[in-house]
């Protein structure tokens, strides 16, 4: 419910995209999050560092005089933490990356898990810092859903 604004809206392939792997990726997050704490980043990419993709852009229906850049990817960092009072006694994470492209019907988000690490590197950020870095380096290396 905290991502449901117009500032958080963003051109999305909608079919095979939009409304099926990513569809399934949140549902799958939504259901961890009614019985654990877990943390998410969604955001997008044109352009892995050192990376250069073409950007292609589109126009708003109602508007268009405005182009509107349309991302080459889509990632999800997902952090998942247990505390004891406020203190954090465990942590762990996964990531996924996703081709701004058509899935196949039945295509599986759990393909596309990378660690959380490698979507740094991809993406010039660093997640989870106010996590102890005991528990965030380790975290941060699973690529693993069943591992997550």
């Amino acid at each position: 419910k905290q991502t449901f604004y117009v500032t958080n809206s963003v051109p999305q392939l909608q079919d095979r995209f939009n409304g099926s792997i990513w569809q399934s990726l949140e549902g799958a997050l939504q259901n961890i999050g009614k019985s654990e704490e877990i943390y998410i980043v969604t955001g997008v990419a044109f352009n892995k560092v050192g990376e250069s993709k073409t950007i292609k852009y589109t126009t708003a229906k109602d508007d268009t005089n405005k182009q509107v850049p349309v991302p080459n990817y889509f990632y999800k960092v997902v952090l998942k933490v247990n505390k004891s009072g406020s203190t954090i006694t465990d942590a762990s994470a996964i990531g996924f990356w996703f081709e701004h492209k058509e899935y196949e019907k039945g295509d599986s988000y759990e393909k596309y898990s990378v660690s959380v690490d490698q979507i740094e590197q991809w993406t010039g950020f660093d997640f989870f810092v106010n996590v102890p870095d005991s528990y965030e380096t380790t975290a941060e290396t699973n690529s693993s859903w069943s591992g997550f």
